[in-house]
């Protein structure tokens, strides 16, 4: 079996470069820790396979937070990133979504559809 995560980072905010890899980062660290408590074995077979990341893209905090409350509906581990707002954007605005680790074809299920992150 494959497993993965995915971060769904949002397009429309205009962050810059660097402000979307901390947001990424942050996503994906919260997450894969959630998933260490919850999922010990998933999480173990998730780093022997390489620790696969995929980086999505949104349109809108409406987008993002759908993605969140479907990856949750289907019991999968997922955080939603709120910035504390000390640089690019309002304290508390929602950047990104971490989902997983967990099997692709669940995660898929959810985010099959969307952009990779450009």
């Amino acid at each position: 079996m494959k497993y993965k995560q995915v971060i769904a980072v949002r397009k429309d905010l205009g962050m810059s470069c660097g402000k979307i890899a901390v947001q990424v980062a942050h996503a994906s660290l919260e997450a894969a820790e959630i998933s260490r408590r919850e999922n010990p074995d998933i999480y173990r077979v998730w780093k022997e396979e390489g620790a696969k990341k995929v980086v999505l893209e949104v349109r809108s905090e409406k987008e993002l937070i759908e993605i969140h409350r479907k990856a949750l509906d289907e019991g999968l581990v997922s955080v939603l990133i709120r910035d504390a707002g000390l640089t690019e954007l309002e304290p508390g605005t929602a950047t990104a979504v971490g989902i997983g680790p967990h099997e692709e074809e669940k995660i898929d299920r959810i985010t099959g559809k969307l952009p990779l992150l450009r």
